[in-house]
């Protein structure tokens, strides 16, 4: 389990939608811009503990977003949902497998774990292709926490419109994205933590997303000491101009962005 003098490293990967930004053949000002932190990859997060890195989704940009970090070993991915930018990118753990000389332990609920093995069916086949990722399957415990590596974490669940998806807490960081809405018990399991990440994906309402203001009114519900907003659509506006008007304790994450608690 992790401890008081454990420090829980988070680095943010990504912070961007299925499209990421810049958005192909768009000329927006977002799109358009100069500033890094308008450049954002598919949604996903590393988690450091104790030496054990965990990746919260491995989307389609998962590749280069571990050169990024020069991470050398990976102890664990966990899953979301089975969207192709949370999971897509799972092919790219080879070099873990090959530098480890094992299987890399994924993480999800039954049913993403059943969409993982229909995607990446070459990998599961009675005759796999040589050289394909070696991936160890678990199933998400429903109502109980997980224990990766000597750390605990506790698997939140919401919905994405229609379809649960998997927060997670690791400790005093919670991290929630791609939710629309969340139950009273699942709220309880994210409260008062001091770093929240939480998606926002534009001003306008959304079928399966929280927009900003509905991001805002759950973060005040939640009470975290700082939240960031992640999983941001080229519609939410410039970073440097949105920034300005978010309450103190909230910002809009950026892709590289590293949080310690």
């Amino acid at each position: 389990m992790t401890t008081e003098s454990s420090r829980t490293n988070i680095t943010i990967l990504g912070t961007g939608t299925s499209q990421g930004i810049p958005v192909i053949g768009c000329d927006c000002k977002i799109c358009t811009s100069t500033d890094d932190k308008d450049k954002r990859l598919r949604v996903s997060v590393l988690v450091s503990i104790n030496e054990k890195n965990m990746v919260v989704d491995a989307g389609p940009d998962f590749r280069q977003q571990m050169l990024r970090t020069n991470m050398k070993e990976l102890h664990a991915i966990l899953l979301t949902h089975a969207h192709n930018d949370h999971i897509i990118g799972l092919d790219d753990v080879r070099p873990f497998n090959f530098r480890q000389k094992g299987d890399i332990p994924i993480y999800a609920s039954e049913f993403v774990i059943s969409q993982v093995r229909e995607r990446f069916s070459y990998i599961f086949s009675k005759n796999p292709y040589p050289g394909s990722p070696q991936l160890d399957l678990q199933q998400i415990p429903k109502d109980r926490h997980l224990a990766i590596e000597g750390v605990t974490i506790q698997p939140i669940e919401a919905m994405h419109g229609s379809l649960p998806v998997y927060g997670f807490r690791f400790g005093d960081f919670t991290y929630l994205t791609d939710i629309k809405t969340i139950s009273e018990k699942e709220r309880l399991k994210a409260k008062y933590s001091k770093v929240l990440v939480l998606n926002a994906l534009h001003h306008k309402e959304h079928h399966s997303h929280l927009n900003l203001k509905q991001a805002l009114e759950l973060i005040e519900e939640l009470s975290p000491e700082q939240a960031y907003l992640t999983h941001l659509s080229h519609n939410m506006g410039l970073h440097a101009e949105v920034s300005k008007y978010l309450p103190p304790n909230v910002g809009l994450a950026y892709d590289g962005q590293q949080i310690v608690i």
